[in-house]
């Protein structure tokens, strides 16, 4: 059996984590094996979450800062990938309680992959899928992800680096050409009114998402580049990404799924999505 991909997608408030979690439950119903990777998750197979990204020099660097117990702890974590190391502090910090000095800790987080150069990134994080690929051939699970396929290298190209929609619509074709042998299905979750599900997700949220997030989508890339600013201006970069991410769908090879979440019934919305995994998952 060809190992199953799941990939879950859409603007933030239009349901994607509430749609992962219904697809997991729906493989599961189905009497199938299923692994469910949310945004953010530290342990994702084909992702970065927390992890630094470090070359030779910047690693010794960073062991320089350490304490001789930190470097210690520094060197048995780190893993060496195509000459570069990966610390994966997050997942140091909140499973294994490990605390690195400030200068340690700012230094890392200068390096995280997701504050690497654009092109740096997609070099790095493309390298990961292809891993994950290879090790996820032979297996008979179905692999359920939120988010990671197109939301972050839209969010590191257009979001962050102002990079050109071509530039970025290559980057999700790249790892699309990666993930083919998984025969993977795409459930792009829509909301029709945009800034009405956002306005909605940040009511629902606490205060230092919104901050958070309003800060990221105005202060760089291209929310700075058209001087947009506050809530209303992030709806506009929303709006930009949204007709983005249109275009990047009508270019990719992977099954797509599009699916009006307009109603937040949760009843409707787990029957229509177990008729659509249950019918893919049947191929």
């Amino acid at each position: 059996m060809t190992t199953k991909l799941i990939l879950v997608e859409g603007l933030p408030g239009s349901g994607k984590s509430t749609t992962a979690q219904l697809v997991m439950d729906c493989v599961k119903e189905l009497g199938r094996e299923g692994r469910l990777f949310m945004e953010g998750d530290v342990l994702h197979p084909a992702d970065y979450e927390g992890t630094a990204c470090l070359t030779e020099a910047q690693y010794e660097q960073l062991r320089s800062l350490c304490t001789g117990e930190e470097a210690d702890l520094v060197r048995r974590h780190a893993t060496i990938h195509d000459g570069d190391f990966f610390l994966p502090y997050r997942q140091m910090e909140e499973q294994l309680g490990v605390r690195l000095s400030a200068l340690a800790a700012e230094f890392i987080h200068k390096h995280d992959v997701y504050e690497l150069p654009f092109t740096k990134n997609e070099h790095v994080i493309a390298a990961k899928w292809r891993r994950f690929v290879e090790e996820a051939a032979d297996s008979q699970t179905i692999y359920v992800f939120e988010c990671c396929f197109i939301q972050n290298p839209v969010t590191v190209g257009m979001i962050k680096y102002d990079a050109p929609s071509n530039d970025v619509i290559a980057y999700v074709q790249q790892l699309d050409r990666i993930i083919a042998p998984l025969d993977p299905l795409l459930l792009y979750v829509k909301q029709p009114d945009l800034a009405h599900s956002f306005r909605k997700a940040v009511e629902e949220r606490p205060t230092d998402w919104r901050d958070g997030f309003i800060d990221y989508y105005t202060k760089q890339g291209y929310g700075a580049a058209h001087d947009y600013h506050g809530l209303d201006g992030t709806i506009e970069v929303l709006k930009a990404r949204a007709q983005l991410e249109e275009e990047m769908l009508g270019q990719l090879g992977v099954t797509i799924v599009i699916i009006d979440n307009s109603t937040f019934d949760r009843e409707l919305h787990k029957e229509r999505i177990a008729r659509i995994v249950a019918d893919y998952l049947a191929d």
